[in-house]
């Protein structure tokens, strides 16, 4: 059974006190209903021009305050979730990438918290979040061509033995390790701070189970709790 389990530098208990996270590991079946991640995008959707979700601000702004901590511009460089709510606010919906990318961005809108997806298979090590350097891998593309953009010195990062994997906490995530409905062997992390009530974080990671499950029924998925 694939066991991932992901750990927590110390020192980001000083630049995000009360942090967690729910882990999710899936060993993927066959995608059999694609159209499970339209559903959660409409509804998702549906709960942003609502407003429904009350205490969504106040966790994007923590989140924002957190950045500043470690020396990012919020404005230029949100995080994940504030940078797809503001897409859908002002387009109204999010383009179509694939199913489970489609799937895990509509939970991360609907409870407006960050949510990365990697194909695990290209891992070496387990994730850790931690504090770089400034002299670690992070492959991305410039120009269309392949390219390295270490982080900078003391940016909050997930990285595995290689190197980087998502910069700026989860700002930008790397080629190497991007997931698509290909991949067999699937890692999710979804984070928040202490302005999301924890219900709110354990129905989050609920509910991309449930759409996982209904999207490929034979997955064998488990889920951990992660804090500082």
């Amino acid at each position: 059974m694939l066991s991932v389990h992901p750990s927590i530098d110390p020192k980001i208990a000083a630049i995000a006190p009360g942090f967690r996270a729910v882990s999710v590991v899936v060993e993927a079946a066959p995608i059999l209903r694609p159209e499970v991640a339209d559903k959660a995008m409409e509804r998702a959707v549906k709960v942003v021009q609502s407003n429904s979700c009350g205490w969504a601000e106040a966790h994007l702004s923590a989140w924002a305050e957190v950045f500043r901590k470690f020396g990012a511009k919020p404005q230029r460089t949100p995080c994940s979730a504030e940078a797809l709510l503001k897409r859908v606010k002002k387009d109204g919906k999010l383009p179509a990438i694939d199913p489970v990318v489609d799937l895990y961005n509509a939970v991360s809108i609907e409870y407006a918290i960050p949510v990365g997806g990697e194909n695990f298979a290209t891992y070496s090590g387990m994730p850790r979040l931690t504090v770089a350097e400034g002299c670690e891998v992070f492959d991305t593309t410039k120009s269309g061509e392949p390219a390295n953009e270490p982080p900078e010195a003391g940016e909050v990062v997930w990285r595995d033995d290689i190197g980087v994997t998502c910069r700026r906490w989860n700002w930008r995530q790397g080629v190497r390790t991007r997931l698509d409905a290909s991949a067999t062997q699937m890692w999710f992390i979804l984070e928040s701070l202490p302005e999301m009530p924890v219900d709110a974080l354990n129905a989050a990671a609920d509910t991309l189970v449930m759409g996982l499950m209904e999207m490929m029924p034979g997955a064998v998925i488990t889920t951990e709790l992660v804090e500082t």
